[in-house]
């Protein structure tokens, strides 16, 4: 209380210039030592030490300013002091949130995405009869067991009739092995209310029965609308008395390296699994079908994880996980999802349809390598180089020869030979399109009408 009476005294005397230069003489001091160790030492540090420690270096200054009065540049750097003590307080409650920044444990979104989604996340149980193997004898034989041809009269003759008789019974045959049920688990997602629920199509292959579990544990039987091998997607449809919670998709073409990714499914039967990652690569080629171009992620992938939702931070369908590479079975943040961009199309066509419709041209092709490109005289390794056409096919109607490079279908640019297969196959059927090559050294632009690839065609 007597600070501030001699404080509000001097005010009134008009020694409020005396205590400006206490104030400045502090703090002149306090901002070079902080200057000085800024970048060695913490900024809280560096304000404390301007602030309150180098204090008596300002009290041994303010003798030598002999026209200021002692009190007011006294209540002048107790002034200084009180701010330096602020903003140091300030700075240590702040900074633990400055350094640890949002990165380090994944955005705060997850949470509040994770809880959006949960429920149209759902587990896909399977069964179905599994044969018994004639003749496997438990022993993991594929055909019948024989008594092993021995010597007449040898001593080890009449043990294994005695054996083998034992094993395929007394009349010589197999014994009847009864069918047995084998069940295995997936992941899926609902993306309309009515009931349409997306997997992997070898989740559920060969499956007798198929039956849908949901977050909150109702369990639905499902049909098979339709599935496409060459891309392993599945729809399936189940019947519900009340609208379903369903996710959409988003478009992958507009995905970033390093943009952060959920992955929510069925790992080790344990539904509900919420694991998070970044987007790692695109386009990537796993040699697991023509049409190959998945999204890797680091997120926990694993077994049971197939058919799941791969989703972006604003809760839409980017992938469908479908594949990790991995030495152990378990995951080592190498994993695949089929992008939306493919996938949306494909689903599209299976609940129309039931199966997929796909664009056909009718030629085969080859990697244009760099001796590839020079000898042609293009300026650099790009397009899909024509190593032969199919007789009456789209490719051969429209003027296409072999030795030609496909550098452009449909107004999309072929960067690579893997990339004319999905432009052509995404075309509509029996569309009149344009197809710029590579000929003679110069570019030509042809017309083709898609074909549709039938089944012996895409072998």
């Amino acid at each position: 209380m007597k600070i501030l009476q001699e404080f509000k005294e001097f005010a009134l005397k008009g020694n409020v210039v005396d205590m400006a230069v206490g104030i400045i003489i502090g703090g002149a001091f306090g901002t070079i030592v902080q200057s000085l160790v800024k970048d060695i030492l913490m900024p809280p540090i560096g304000l404390m030490l301007g602030g309150v420690d180098f204090s008596y270096i300002r009290l041994t200054l303010r003798e030598g300013v002999a026209d200021a009065d002692p009190v007011a540049i006294n209540i002048g750097i107790f002034l200084n002091n009180l701010i330096s003590f602020l903003i140091v307080a300030v700075a240590v409650f702040a900074l633990p949130a400055i350094s640890s920044p949002a990165a380090a444990r994944g955005p705060d979104s997850i949470a509040d995405v994770a809880e959006k989604v949960i429920d149209a996340v759902v587990n896909i149980s399977t069964s179905q009869t599994a044969e018994a193997r004639p003749g496997a004898g438990g022993g993991g034989g594929s055909g019948p067991q024989t008594t092993p041809q021995l010597p007449p009269g040898s001593p080890f003759e009449e043990f294994f009739e005695d054996f083998f008789k034992n094993r395929r019974g007394q009349d010589g045959q197999a014994p009847n092995r009864t069918p047995r049920r084998v069940n295995s688990l997936g992941s899926g997602f609902v993306i309309d209310p009515s009931g349409i629920v997306i997997t992997n199509n070898h989740v559920i292959a060969e499956a007798d029965d198929i039956t849908v579990i949901f977050n909150n544990g109702t369990r639905l039987k499902a049909e098979l609308v339709g599935r496409d091998t060459k891309t392993d997607i599945a729809v399936l449809k189940v019947k519900s008395d009340t609208p379903l919670k369903a996710v959409k998709f988003a478009d992958s073409d507009k995905v970033r390296l390093g943009e952060w990714v959920i992955a929510i499914g069925n790992p080790f039967s344990l539904g509900g699994t919420v694991t998070a990652g970044i987007v790692s690569a695109r386009n990537r080629d796993i040699n697991s079908g023509p049409y190959d171009n998945y999204i890797q992620t680091d997120a926990s992938i694993n077994r049971g994880n197939s058919g799941g939702p791969l989703f972006n931070l604003d809760g839409d369908v980017i992938g469908i996980n479908t594949a990790i590479i991995s030495p152990s079975g378990g995951s080592i943040g190498i994993g695949f999802a089929i992008p939306s961009a493919l996938a949306h199309n494909v689903i599209d066509q299976l609940k129309q349809f039931g199966v997929t419709k796909r664009g056909w041209l009718g030629v085969r092709i080859q990697t244009v390598t760099d001796d590839i490109a020079e000898n042609l005289g293009l300026s650099k390794a790009h397009g899909a180089l024509v190593a032969g056409v199919t007789d009456g096919g789209p490719a051969e109607k429209a003027g296409i020869q072999p030795g030609d490079v496909i550098t452009s279908f449909d107004g999309k640019d072929i960067a690579d030979m893997r990339r004319l297969p999905r432009v052509v196959a995404e075309t509509p059927i029996n569309k009149e399109t344009s197809i710029n090559v590579w000929r003679g050294g110069k570019d030509t632009q042809l017309k083709v009408t898609v074909g549709e690839l039938k089944e012996e065609e895409a072998k």
